[in-house]
């Protein structure tokens, strides 16, 4: 059920709050056991909460009783928010994070906190201290990361809805391995305050869901200028649901960005994002290639600032707690302190540039569209070795970190150019490669999510790939 769906009927005492947060912990009980999905579960709370809101007569605001989670980077009073570190284990919320506050006052019950990469710095999910989240397409593959407990829940029917934190494609890696939907928003446009940081200038908040609408929706909710966050801006956040119930194919202008369907894409992948452009065309929308300049440059100059940014905010806690740190997290946060400073200015030079030519390539378009990912989600062997692919012909390098640094370049291609800029982007399923579902990417210009999200919504309204379930949903 959607979430629309699901608040409509529980505003209207169709439904239970508290029959709904009990089903949630019972699908809990049963299936992350198979997924570590979560970190932390709220549930004697969630349904006191639950029981509080029905006996209650306050306005039922539009997720009102709805059982949502969210990621454990997070801040939600009272819980620990570990960032799946063993570092931060006993990092207690004092108060909850400005989005789950928001979540909170439209009637959203919180049931927990979910797995991610640690200190949200990796593209797998995985953590020496909380281990690995699983697929629910299957669970010897990765769900990606960072934001894979979020992802993997809303997979496997756990919840209909969490957040996620998105800094160089955390909300869309995961998403697409999981066969879920998700929105990175515009930098800016949700706040961060309560959030454990990883990138202070490209970290954002995000809803993972089944469907764009329901993205929208969360995105409602928790969009919106922060007076106690400056990283927020005064922005006027749009009627988000809207958009995605309503865009209409013809009125649409689609740039096919035709440089990302080249290279290392597993060519089944740039097939199926291919049929995606045809079904919109059919449907009538105009659709127009584009050349982005400096794409393929865009991912360097944003881990270039992601690297500084990342080893200023967490150089006290490498300081104190080094041999608690995994080593892939902890090798990326030293290298960061070796990114010299004329390279981090030039950096941001250079953002300010590939800026303004996308600005201009992109022009009045409603978006722009590509393949989220160039592959499906890895295997993992049972003693925890990722088994990465490296595209056609080319071999893995020797040693583990080697081969997860590759991957990850890899994976920035697509991902990290849109964050560098502070773009918009749904990430939706579009089919499946070996039993694996994939995802097609629907790029907004700044602060133009509502044209990602119409052409999101069409493109749903026109196909069924986001209702398929994997056999582990029931």
């Amino acid at each position: 059920m959607s979430i629309a769906s699901l608040a409509a009927e529980l505003r209207s005492g169709e439904r239970s709050p508290v029959a709904e947060v009990a089903a949630a912990l019972g699908r809990i009980a049963a299936l992350d056991p198979q997924l570590n999905a979560f970190i932390s579960v709220r549930g004697e709370e969630a349904l006191a909460e639950a029981a509080a809101l029905e006996a209650g007569v306050a306005a039922r605001g539009p997720l009102w009783g709805v059982p949502v989670a969210v990621k454990d980077v997070l801040d939600v009073a009272g819980v620990p928010t570990t960032g799946a570190s063993a570092a931060l284990r006993g990092n207690i919320a004092r108060c909850d994070a400005t989005a789950v506050a928001r979540l909170r006052a439209a009637g959203a019950i919180v049931l927990g906190k979910l797995n991610t990469h640690e200190l949200a710095y990796g593209p797998l999910t995985t953590s020496a201290a909380f281990g690995r989240a699983c697929n629910p397409w299957d669970p010897g593959r990765a769900t990606g990361g960072s934001s894979g407990g979020s992802a993997a829940a809303v997979a496997a029917d756990i919840v209909t809805g969490t957040l996620g934190t998105d800094t160089a494609g955390s909300i869309r890696i995961p998403t697409a391995f999981c066969g879920v939907t998700g929105i990175r928003p515009s930098t800016g446009l949700v706040s961060t305050r309560g959030m454990l940081p990883l990138s202070w200038s490209v970290d954002t908040v995000g809803p993972i869901a089944r469907s764009a609408e329901d993205c929208a929706l969360l995105l409602d909710v928790v969009a919106g200028h922060d007076p106690g966050d400056p990283s927020t801006l005064p922005v006027a956040a749009g009627d988000y649901q809207e958009a995605a119930r309503s865009g209409d194919p013809r009125q649409l202008r689609i740039g096919v960005v035709d440089s990302l369907f080249e290279g290392d894409l597993d060519p089944r992948l740039a097939a199926a994002v291919r049929e995606v452009v045809a079904v919109l065309r059919e449907a009538g929308a105009t659709i127009v290639p584009v050349t982005m300049p400096l794409v393929e440059r865009a991912g360097l100059v944003q881990q270039t600032l992601q690297f500084g940014e990342a080893s200023a905010i967490h150089r006290d806690l490498l300081r104190a707690h080094y041999d608690e740190l995994g080593a892939d997290v902890r090798g990326r946060l030293l290298a960061g302190l070796f990114v010299p400073a004329t390279a981090y200015a030039t950096a941001l030079r250079v953002r300010t540039l590939i800026a303004d030519g996308f600005r201009a390539a992109a022009g009045s378009l409603d978006c722009l569209i590509q393949p989220t990912l160039p592959a499906i989600a890895p295997r993992v062997a049972p003693g925890g070795a990722v088994e990465f692919d490296f595209g056609p012909g080319v071999a893995p390098p020797p040693g583990a970190a080697a081969a997860e640094s590759l991957f990850r370049q890899r994976l920035m291609r697509y991902t990290a150019p849109w964050s560098l800029v502070g773009w918009p982007v749904v990430s939706a399923p579009c089919g499946f490669v070996d039993g694996m579902p994939i995802s097609v990417a629907f790029v907004g210009r700044r602060f133009g999510e509502a044209g990602a999200l119409r052409a999101a919504g069409a493109f749903q309204r026109l196909t069924d790939w986001h209702e398929r379930r994997p056999p582990l949903a029931g």
